[in-house]
């Protein structure tokens, strides 16, 4: 008696009782890996940004929550309070750099593009920023945009083009080389020039501090709090907080997903006893013939475990398809954001693809475990007079 065959055999004896019941798995699992790809691509995308932000302190408005530290990395617009006097206040801190940033919004062909207002000069020396076309701003308050790489690529832009912000048509006099982080979505203006646009006055929405001395960021942190009445966060305190919230909304996600996959289970339960009741006769000409109880108990407990095993694959598969196409999708905001327009190939996590088929394997197995025991108890002469 050829196990593997008869295992075969029998869950693709009724096509459509098989295909509905792979079906549930593969959805179930499909959900699942979704939501656990995009949350680890979020993960790792927050980490990139932190890094990229260059700053080992930010100063935010007093009272900010969390919600302005995930805006901050994402480029969103943020509540314009800090004024001028108090950006000088930080500046004029020793062992500090301080650069201030006005984050907003426009639109270019009716999509939504994040603007930044900076300091030309220090900002280029404070991210290391190269030039791969045309130039870098001319004057610190000129009517000049400079852009990022992506931005340049998603609406054709390039050095002589005009972009239009706030009704006032400005020139692209560069593009920026690719940074990997959320710059290359951006579009940059002197900071005078965009506080005199979205009439901020000589105010700005958030401060960025290299300190001199990594060992003193505490003492740095309360000097700044003794001069300013602000928020200081360090760069780790703030991706830990963004990582939080980041970690509770995933785990909710994988708990809705987590629901679909149970749904599936008690899918592959109704199968499995459903053939354990058509099945009786054939399993009394089994224990004629000399099966074991558990020889019974494993045909059918195989059984279930085929179907986890291939929905599992289709649903690995499936979810990592949805994750490719369903992040350039998401809605531009600071939780999505961070996905959008992310490298997909950070989706692609072996311990991902791998841990969700085990996962799907051991699932249906526990599925199985009732009705194979219901299967390998009947008795010889129950199982064969069964009509």
């Amino acid at each position: 008696m050829n196990v593997a065959k008869l295992v075969v055999k029998n869950i693709t004896r009724r096509r459509g009782r098989f295909v509905f019941t792979l079906l549930g798995i593969t959805i179930g699992i499909a959900s699942f890996v979704t939501f656990l790809s995009l949350g680890g691509g979020l993960k790792s995308e927050i980490k990139r940004e932190s890094l990229a932000l260059g700053a080992n302190l930010v100063v935010t408005p007093k009272g900010s929550c969390a919600y302005e530290q995930v805006s901050i990395l994402t480029g969103e617009q943020l509540p314009t309070t800090i004024t001028a006097e108090e950006v000088e206040s930080i500046r004029a801190i020793k062992g500090l750099t301080a650069i201030p940033f006005l984050t907003e919004k426009s639109a270019i062909r009716n999509r939504p593009v994040p603007v930044t207002g900076i300091l030309p000069a220090e900002m280029k020396r404070f991210k290391g920023w190269e030039v791969e076309k045309g130039e870098y701003f001319s004057a610190p308050n000129g009517p000049e945009v400079v852009i990022g790489s992506v931005v340049a690529r998603q609406f054709e832009l390039k050095p002589g083009d005009r972009v239009t912000i706030r009704g006032e048509q400005l020139p692209v006099v560069g593009v920026l080389r690719e940074t990997g982080s959320r710059d290359d979505l951006t579009l940059f203006l002197p900071l005078p020039l965009a506080q005199r646009l979205y009439k901020a006055g000589d105010r700005v929405s958030y401060v960025a501090v290299k300190v001199d001395d990594i060992v003193r960021t505490d003492a740095y942190i309360e000097k700044i709090k003794e001069t300013v009445s602000l928020g200081v966060v360090s760069d780790k305190q703030m991706l830990k907080s963004v990582l939080a919230i980041v970690g509770t909304v995933n785990v909710t996600l994988q708990l809705i997903a987590a629901v679909a996959v149970l749904a599936s289970a008690f899918g592959i339960i109704n199968t499995m006893m459903t053939a354990t009741y058509e099945r009786k006769r054939e399993i009394g000409i089994l224990q004629a013939i000399g099966a074991r109880q558990s020889t019974i108990f494993t045909i059918f407990l195989l059984e279930s475990g085929f179907y986890g095993l291939i929905g599992g694959i289709f649903g690995v598969f499936g979810g990592l398809l949805i994750s490719i196409f369903a992040a350039p999708l998401i809605s531009q905001n600071a939780f999505t954001a961070f996905v959008k327009g992310s490298d997909v190939t950070g989706v692609f996590d072996l311990k991902v693809v791998m841990g969700s088929i085990l996962f799907s394997v051991a699932v249906a197995l526990a599925s199985g475990f009732y009705p194979a025991w219901r299967a390998a108890s009947l008795s010889p002469v129950e199982a064969i007079s069964y009509e």
